[in-house]
């Protein structure tokens, strides 16, 4: 499941909506005014698709793990994991994007399993919401 619970941009849901088609994953969202418009405009692949709807990020991330999911954030730490060292998904698994300016909220990051980097060497300090979460989904579901 790929989480982005403190979108920015509703172009980024509809991009990752569709990654979330390619890989086999739902997505999950908050229940923000704007955000059902930006899935249906965003989803260009005209189909129904999976998504969850979450009202409360972290009560949800904490239940997500209460029912065993394994939670990956995508996240910069002292103890996060390269991209390319982040095994294949064994496990119901939930990839938690935060926002794109501030990050995932301090209360979220300690119900994280693991917080996954990517790293980079451009002049940016990090990549957008989309890019980020589809990177993380298709290393997860072993396709890259």
């Amino acid at each position: 499941m790929v989480a982005p619970l403190w979108p920015m941009y509703g172009v980024n849901l509809g991009t990752l909506l569709r990654t979330c088609d390619a890989v086999g994953a739902c997505l999950a969202v908050p229940r923000l005014p704007w955000v059902p418009q930006a899935l249906r405009t965003g989803n260009t692949l005209r189909q129904r698709s999976c998504v969850h709807w979450v009202g409360d990020p972290v009560r949800w991330l904490a239940q997500q793990r209460s029912a065993r999911s394994r939670i990956v954030g995508v996240e910069l730490t002292d103890e996060s994991v390269r991209l390319a060292d982040l095994p294949v998904a064994r496990c119901r698994t939930v990839v938690v994007l935060g926002h794109e300016r501030e990050g995932i909220p301090a209360e979220a990051t300690s119900l994280l399993d693991v917080a996954v980097e990517i790293p980079m060497v451009g002049t940016g300090m990090s990549l957008n919401v989309a890019v980020a979460g589809s990177l993380v989904a298709y290393k997860l579901a072993g396709l890259v």
